[in-house]
């Protein structure tokens, strides 16, 4: 980031630091003696002050950032998303196990569950992206060297986050991010020239929530297939009878979500089955994700499973059945 900035304010861009975590380290330090900093509001990104002081380009490390609690925004990128909205022009660092979107497979893959995050959008409406690729054995040197984090020890979760097969898991996902938004930028180009071949009808996905056990995962997974099929997603939640105060944190959480994601909601009333199916055909869903059933045996003997009813119905309809989060091994 900051070999970029020097890039950059050599062609000519004025170019401020607003944050930047040297963690330190040396090597870092040595590439800020050229740049104004901007001095930090409250320990966090002076949004006012860069207002006012209307750089070319401002320095902004860690995007996912959690703010201090006095802070104006909440996040870090909902800051820099200020600063764009007034005409600057943001470089920044972001971690991929930081993509809202990866939130499960990380955690999957890790056993950490990363708790700041960036919606993917973010990421998308970049003007220039680029992958800082290391290879796991070489950033695992690195942390041994005490590089990564000098005059200090390594603590167990660190350690157990920066495992090999850890290490080349997250970099695989960090390559496809990076080919996906060559993908965006090739799609758009070809709109543009006009030299496309005609599209097909667009998929819609659509996501059931339930608000017995919370459906982020589901939320995330409909999300990244409507990204890979440059499709719309729609997140669905059927009230079918009352529902108490647990139900309804459940699905605010999961509404929370989808809206973070840029996902439409839309809560419907009826009989569950019916409702998710009429609804399907009305909006023309191409893909359908849908959480494993919580039934018994018997249950499924004496009365068919919502599943089974929509997979009757719903012939011409992809259906996803996703994984409780908390599902064994096996199942």
């Amino acid at each position: 980031m900051l070999d970029e900035a020097h890039r950059r304010q050599r062609r000519g861009q004025e170019t401020v630091i607003g944050v930047i975590d040297t963690q330190d380290r040396a090597p870092v330090g040595d590439l800020l003696h050229d740049f104004e900093q901007v001095p930090p509001g409250s320990e966090e990104l002076n949004v006012d002050a860069i207002l006012a002081r209307k750089p070319d380009l401002v320095i902004v490390d860690e995007l996912e950032h959690k703010n201090a609690p006095t802070s104006r925004n909440e996040r870090r990128w909902q800051d820099v998303e200020e600063l764009l909205a007034a005409g600057i022009n943001v470089l920044s660092t972001l971690n991929v196990s930081s993509l809202e979107s990866l939130n499960d497979h990380v955690a999957d893959i890790t056993g950490v569950k990363v708790e700041d995050t960036v919606p993917d959008r973010i990421l998308g409406e970049a003007y220039e992206v680029e992958l800082v690729d290391l290879t796991p054995r070489a950033l695992i040197n690195r942390l041994e060297r005490g590089d990564i984090y000098p005059g200090r020890t390594v603590t167990g979760q660190e350690s157990a986050f920066f495992r090999e097969g850890n290490l080349a898991a997250l970099r695989e996902m960090a390559m496809r991010e990076a080919a996906s938004h060559v993908d965006e930028d090739l799609v758009a180009y070809r709109k543009e020239k006009r030299i496309e071949k005609p599209w097909a009808a667009q998929d819609r996905v659509m996501i059931c929530l339930s608000p017995t056990r919370s459906s982020l995962r589901l939320i995330r997974r409909g999300w990244r297939m409507g990204q890979r099929m440059h499709g719309d997603v729609i997140a669905v939640h059927v009230e079918d009878g009352p529902i108490g105060e647990k139900e309804r944190k459940i699905l605010a959480d999961d509404f929370k979500l989808a809206e973070k994601l840029g996902i439409e909601t839309v809560s419907l009333k009826g009989e569950l089955a019916p409702t998710l199916i009429d609804f399907a055909k009305e909006r023309n869903v191409t893909q359908l994700i849908i959480g494993h059933p919580e039934r018994s045996r018997i249950q499924e003997i004496m009365k068919a499973s919502v599943l089974s009813e929509l997979v009757r119905s719903l012939k011409t309809v992809d259906i996803l059945v996703v994984a409780s989060e908390n599902a064994p091994v096996g199942h």
